[in-house]
This record gives C-alpha cells, structure tokens and sequence, in this order.
C-alpha cells in the first residue's frame, strides 16, 4: 500500500521534467516515466501540477482531483500497479507550463526537503494510513467546486501534495501536519467563501 524506500521530492521533481518533450505531455507519459507502482510519486506529482502555476489553466484542479481520487482509492484497495482509464491518461498537458510550473516548485521543496527524515514510520501502516486518504477522497470529491474560488484549489493540493511527501519520504511528522491540514481545508474553504 505505501512505499517502503525514502525517496527525495526533487528527485520525482527531476525525472519528470527530464521526459518532458515536445509542446504537449500525455498522463501516460507521466505515468511511465514516475512508475506504475510509484502511487505517491504520482500523486505528490499531479498534486504540485494543481498547486503551481499550471493550475491557472481551466479544468486542471478538477483534472488533478480525478486522478489523486483514482490513486488513493487503489492505494486503498492494495492494488500493487496505478490503472487510469484511457480517457484520462491521453489528456495532455502543455510542456511549457508543466516545466514552469517545476522551476517554480524547485525552491520550496529545497527549503521543504532539509527538514524532512524517516521517522514515526508507524504511521504508514494500517489503520493509521487510513484516515488521511479516506479525508483525501471526501476533499477530492469538492475540489471540482473549487475552481470557483480562486487559489482554493490550490490549497486544497498543497496539502495533498504535503501527505504524499510524508509517503516518499516516511515522515510521520509531516504525515500528523497534512492530516491536521486536511481537516481544516474545508473548513477555510467554506469561510472563505461566506
């Protein structure tokens, strides 16, 4: 269900924006290059997409909602391989924007990855696992709605992205913080918008 190596977020960061060719970069493409049975890589991915400036582009939030719903519900269900349907992995992503969205992220998770290790690793088990992707599921289910609201969306990936980060690199600390943020995203959402 989780993975059980560490691995660096500029490194997902890196391999993903060495495959980028081209004006345009299919999911699939995505997919093979960060793995099949890289489902946090995949969601801290698509989740940083939705969180950097690519996610101005209509459709994408509700795009990067999909597909981080996809992910965690086979997580969930112990597949050991990502399966998406074929209507979402030929959606394509513009290059240009993708790549600058990454140089965009490259200093944050600099300053991000210094203070991350392996520790309260008993958090990726079950049940504990459980709770942040079952939060993640109800919040993808709103993230659609989002678009409405400026930089809610946004927000909402961040902290999808930070739960991913937590899986790379097995932090728990990281993992308590992007449980607690998960709670309070709708809450600050909804207020936002009163």
């Amino acid at each position: 269900m989780s993975e059980p190596q560490t691995h660096a977020i500029s490194e997902v960061l890196d391999e993903l924006e060495a495959t980028v060719q081209g004006d345009e970069i299919a999911v699939a493409d995505v997919v093979d290059t960060l793995g099949g049975s890289s489902f946090a890589s995949l969601m801290l991915v698509f989740s940083l997409i939705s969180t950097s400036p690519a996610s101005a582009i209509p459709g994408v939030t509700a795009m990067v909602a999909v597909l981080v719903f996809i992910l965690v519900a086979q997580m969930m269900a112990g597949r050991r391989s990502v399966w998406l349907p074929d209507v979402v992995t030929r959606r394509r992503l513009s290059s240009e924007k993708l790549c600058k969205g990454i140089r965009w992220l490259r200093r944050p998770v600099r300053f991000i990855e210094r203070f991350l290790k392996p520790r309260l690793t008993g958090l990726f088990h079950r049940p504990w696992l459980w709770l942040p992707m079952i939060l993640i599921l109800a919040l993808t289910l709103f993230m659609p709605f989002m678009e409405i609201v400026p930089t809610s969306g946004s927000l909402a990936s961040a902290v999808i992205a930070l739960f991913a980060a937590s899986l790379l690199t097995r932090d728990g600390v990281l993992a308590i913080l992007s449980l607690v943020l998960l709670s309070v995203v709708p809450v600050a959402v909804y207020y936002w918008q009163v």
